[in-house]
């Protein structure tokens, strides 16, 4: 089926990107991971690999999004919530042999200086998700100024965490993030009371 193709095509994009970066990984791996004829590549992504790219990020990136509903929005507080997001962090990297970290931030380090329409779709991603951890950390009680100051504390304390987590083998720096987080949260809790 022609939507299954594409899909398969972003799928297997995604998970490569996110092993291997954006200039680590090639088309012909790609179609293969993706168990897909190579013509549809170019049927698809007309634009070749920096459109493809481009759409695996808005994609593979509006879909971390969930994860604030699915980890931290069902929590009864705010810091049992941070501390479940990290953990899975954590165990999603263990799980995976330290192979399957943020594909968007391995992007963004790859391209931000070369590639503007890639560097771009990053940037729309990134401020994605600021925007909904904004909404969802108000939720739990927090200014507006708060829980932005709160979620960019988040996404960059995870996305350093993963660099080192992946480099070292070890979730130690994913565990010291998951807590300077939670210590964050606390202050702007009390500062908010």
């Amino acid at each position: 089926m022609v939507g299954n193709t594409k899909e398969r095509i972003l799928d297997a994009s995604a998970e490569l990107f996110r092993r291997n970066g954006y200039t680590g990984t090639g088309l012909k791996q790609i179609v293969a991971a993706a168990n897909a004829p190579f013509g549809s590549l170019y049927h698809f992504f007309p634009g070749g690999k920096e459109q493809l790219g481009e759409e695996v990020i808005r994609t593979a990136g509006m879909s971390y999004v969930q994860l604030f509903d699915v980890l931290i929005a069902p929590a009864p507080d705010l810091v049992s919530g941070i501390e479940t997001f990290f953990s899975a962090a954590a165990d999603t990297l263990v799980e995976t042999g330290y192979a399957d970290a943020c594909p968007i931030a391995t992007v963004a380090l790859e391209v931000a200086g070369t590639n503007e329409s890639l560097r771009r779709a990053t940037a729309d991603v990134f401020t994605a998700w600021i925007a909904a951890g904004t909404e969802g950390f108000a939720r739990f009680g927090l200014s507006h100024e708060a829980a932005r100051r709160l979620t960019i504390c988040l996404v960059t304390s995870l996305e350093g965490a993963f660099v080192l987590c992946r480099s070292l083998r070890d979730t130690e720096a994913l565990k010291v993030a998951g807590d300077a987080v939670v210590a964050a949260a606390r202050a702007e809790l009390a500062a908010s009371a």
